[in-house]
């Protein structure tokens, strides 16, 4: 009997993915776990093992198109066999679905109806789509159309999600990290010998570290009609990519190094790079740190990664003369920028929160 594989539900709100590349074609023989083709969701490019061994009898979704949770994308089966409509329909029979007019299932030349009553399936000829015309141009001239997809739809979705349920406020702060600058230069031989690449990311983690400690509400989510505050640390660090931004997560970051956390971003950021990405790397953010000035600026205003109650984006190091004690005197600076939501917490908790961060980060109290 051939089976059908179908587009697993992987969790984390996935409902669909495109497939990126097949490595397999049909009348292959492939083996139990044998890497069938890679598929993108909204999280990472993930390669797809087979789940038994046999003959590829038909690949029913084709490079670059979509498949859903639950849809089949290729059929395995004995070499010689054909997946024909009957054992396709056979695989259906008795079936029922209750569900809305507005959705149909395609299954070979026939569309599946859903009906709103637990009323058997009832099959219609497939109708031949009707002409989608998508104009090059607008009333004012030429434009470009590029589809919402996979990262750049999943980022939208989340901020939207954010949106509906946040409070957001932004707190804007600068720390002279002179003393910091020089301890990076000593350290940076050190993390030579260990082939890692030391920024300034894994001190700035541990300074929020100390500071989230000594103000436990900025590390927390609200669940319903109460306030979480996670005991654990872990640090998301939104990545660039070609595709828009991802925020792979440093784990148990307090128990950690310098060294080792820096060796982790460095290894977590290729990986989203390169949509290698596990999805477990994805998961279990507490508090989220955003650089904005490794492209440039100062300050931003960056959108909470809910459900997490807050969020800072660090700007682009620069010089400036401050008056230090009544001297003036030019001082590297760290621009920074806290969104909240304030729901959770106020605008003196942050200052305060911001306050700590600061001293942290200026004396190297980590």
């Amino acid at each position: 009997m051939p089976f059908e594989f179908k587009f697993p539900d992987v969790g984390e709100g996935i409902q669909e993915g495109e497939i990126v590349k097949w490595l397999v074609k049909k009348g292959d023989k492939v083996k139990e776990d044998q890497i069938l083709g890679q598929i993108e969701t909204d999280k990472a490019v993930v390669d797809m093992p087979s789940p038994k061994s046999g003959t590829i009898l038909e690949i029913k979704v084709k490079e670059g198109e979509t498949v859903k949770v639950g849809q089949t994308m290729l059929i395995i089966g004995e070499k010689g066999k054909k997946a024909g409509k009957e054992e396709i329909q056979e695989a259906k029979k008795g079936q029922a679905v209750v569900g809305s007019l507005e959705e149909a299932t395609k299954v070979g030349a026939f569309k599946f109806v859903e009906k709103t009553s637990q009323a058997p399936i009832t099959q219609t000829k497939e109708e031949k789509p009707a002409l989608l015309v998508k104009r090059k141009y607008d009333l004012y001239g030429y434009i470009d159309r590029i589809p919402i997809k996979g990262i750049r739809k999943a980022t939208a979705e989340k901020m939207s999600e954010a949106n509906q349920n946040v409070a957001h406020v932004t707190h804007m702060d600068e720390a002279y990290i002179d003393k910091l600058i020089e301890l990076r230069e000593k350290d940076k031989k050190i993390a030579e010998k260990k082939k890692t690449k030391l920024t300034f990311l894994p001190y700035i983690i541990k300074a929020l570290i100390k500071s989230l400690k000594e103000f436990p509400l900025i590390n927390s989510s609200i669940e319903g009609n109460e306030i979480i505050i996670k005991k654990y640390y872990n640090i998301g660090i939104a990545v660039d990519s070609e595709d828009g931004l991802v925020v792979p997560v440093v784990k148990i970051a307090d128990q950690k190094d310098i060294y080792t956390i820096a060796k982790e971003i460095e290894k977590l950021a290729n990986e989203v790079r390169t949509r290698k990405i596990n999805l477990m790397d994805l998961k279990g953010s507490t508090f989220t740190i955003t650089n904005v000035g490794s492209i440039g600026g100062l300050f931003a205003t960056p959108i909470v990664n809910y459900p997490e109650t807050a969020i800072i984006a660090l700007g682009r190091i620069y010089q400036k003369a401050a008056v230090v004690n009544n001297n003036v005197a030019i001082k590297q600076v760290l621009p920074f920028s806290i969104t909240f939501d304030h729901r959770v917490v106020d605008g003196a908790y942050v200052a305060r929160f911001s306050n700590k961060f600061k001293e942290v980060l200026e004396n190297l109290k980590w």
